[in-house]
């Protein structure tokens, strides 16, 4: 059964500091979807490939920036899951998504300030995606 959540995709650009060093900086925005559990055909095919696999997020497809970050609270705790696999049909994007294997708050990617969401607006590191 789907339940509609709030979620954040989290961007990480690079750019090039004042000695020629690469640095990463994370933004997010915040979208809506729906979150599902996955089945157990898909936990057990992810296991396969040493994934742990949690939920699938249905959302709109073109809001997608080939972002590799999800975040979404879990009651009162905001998690960090990796997206393992996406899966598009039509207008709808299912996102997969996965616990890191020994990460205590999954792939462990935090913003700069993780209870304000960063906006388009507000992101002035530019877009960038990866299809």
């Amino acid at each position: 059964m789907a339940e509609a959540i709030e979620f954040y995709l989290v961007k990480e650009t690079y750019s090039k500091d004042q000695y020629g060093q690469l640095t990463a900086s994370l933004s997010r925005r915040t979208l809506l979807g729906e979150r599902e559990s996955v089945t157990r055909a898909e936990w057990s095919a992810a296991g396969e490939h040493g994934l742990q696999a949690q939920w699938k997020i249905n959302m709109f497809a073109p809001d997608y920036e080939g972002e590799k970050v999800l975040q979404m609270y879990e009651g009162t705790t905001l998690n960090t899951y990796g997206i393992y696999r996406t899966y598009r049909e039509g207008d709808n994007l299912e996102l997969y998504l996965e616990w890191k294997v020994g990460d205590s708050n999954g792939p462990g990617v935090e913003p700069e300030d993780d209870t304000t969401p960063v906006t388009p607006a507000e992101d002035d590191n530019g877009t960038e995606s990866d299809g």
